[in-house]
């Protein structure tokens, strides 16, 4: 078991004991702080689930990702890698998000992203529901300035409507207030996943003038998931050159995650998806990621939860390597990569 710095440990325990930050991790709360650990990785909280349209209780889902784990992440077997040996990640704790009030709770999502993203450090933000998108990326998209933002986006649903019932702030439209504020290029937004009978022909419509582009679920099964994931990324990233990786659980089957507001039958699989995650990471600058719509009360023995907390987990491991690799590239110049490490 490899030996950790000791304000690292984990706790002297299983991981229902202690303060639940994500994988136990040092839990920050202040910028102050932020400035002097200089931390790789935070994960943010953003606990607002009042703009769903069906069944609600994303609010507990950041504390339920954080410990939907069993044990300390010491070596991802795939990637040869011990994650939290070469990041120094830190949970900041939560959005002060306040019932009832989606501007002033989307507010506190953005600046407390904006703390994160500003300093150069990744957030991973937990949801909430999918509204929690746009202020989470329009912090990154601010702090990148004037760099572009690409946007890959797994999700069973679009979410470009204009408004559900008037509510211009539903989970049903953080993409299209991304675009329209000009925080994303439409033509660097690919989403991943869709499938099932949303959206109708007009907002399609809307999403091909903006230039969007999405896989459906099909081409996923027809063309495989690397073939698609790659196209994605060469969408995303014609002409940014940075990544906002956002991960709507419900992009999973059903059978897979079902503790989530609005599930969609016909699905990707875990092992689909986390694959995904990594090679998405890999291959191109990930400097932000959401992971969103989990409600732990319709969730079946935590299984929607740990999807969701190892799809964290993926992308942290992925961001090791690269930081491992870039850090020892001069000593293994002309040496065959590992076969286990690739993405």
């Amino acid at each position: 078991m490899p030996n950790l710095p000791p304000d690292r440990q984990p706790q002297d325990g299983p991981s229902y004991i202690g303060l639940p930050s994500f994988m136990q991790v040092p839990y920050l709360t202040t910028p102050e702080e932020l400035d002097a650990r200089k931390p790789d990785v935070a994960i943010v909280g953003a606990p607002w689930d009042d703009s769903v349209v069906n069944r609600p209780g994303a609010r507990f889902g950041p504390r339920y990702i954080r410990f939907a784990n069993y044990i300390h992440p010491f070596w991802h077997l795939d990637l040869q890698v011990a994650p939290f040996d070469v990041l120094d990640v830190i949970d900041f704790g939560d959005a002060a998000c306040v019932p009832g009030l989606a501007e002033a709770s989307h507010k506190a999502i953005h600046d407390r992203v904006l703390a994160v993203a500003q300093r150069g450090i990744v957030p991973i933000v937990l949801g909430g529901d999918h509204s929690i998108t746009y202020p989470s990326a329009s912090a990154v998209s601010e702090a990148v300035a004037p760099r572009k933002l690409g946007v890959i986006h797994f999700d069973a649903h679009a979410d470009t409507a204009d408004d559900v019932w008037g509510n211009l702030l539903s989970h049903g439209t953080p993409m299209r207030r991304l675009i329209e504020s000009g925080a994303v290029a439409g033509r660097n937004f690919v989403q991943v996943g869709l499938r099932g009978y949303w959206p109708p022909p007009d907002i399609l419509e809307w999403m091909q003038a903006q230039q969007m582009k999405w896989h459906l679920m099909g081409e996923l099964l027809d063309r495989g998931v690397e073939t698609v994931i790659d196209e994605a990324i060469e969408e995303a990233l014609d002409g940014p050159d940075v990544i906002y990786l956002s991960v709507d659980i419900d992009v999973l089957d059903p059978g897979f995650a079902p503790g989530t507001g609005t599930p969609e039958p016909g699905g990707m699989q875990p092992a689909d998806l986390l694959r995904a995650i990594r090679r998405i990471t890999a291959k191109t600058d990930v400097i932000a990621m959401d992971v969103v719509e989990v409600s732990p009360p319709y969730d079946h023995a935590e299984v929607t939860a740990q999807n969701a907390n190892r799809c964290a987990l993926e992308a942290i491991s992925a961001l090791a390597v690269k930081r491992r690799d870039s850090a020892t590239l001069p000593e293994r110049s002309g040496a065959a990569p590992h076969a286990t490490t690739h993405p």
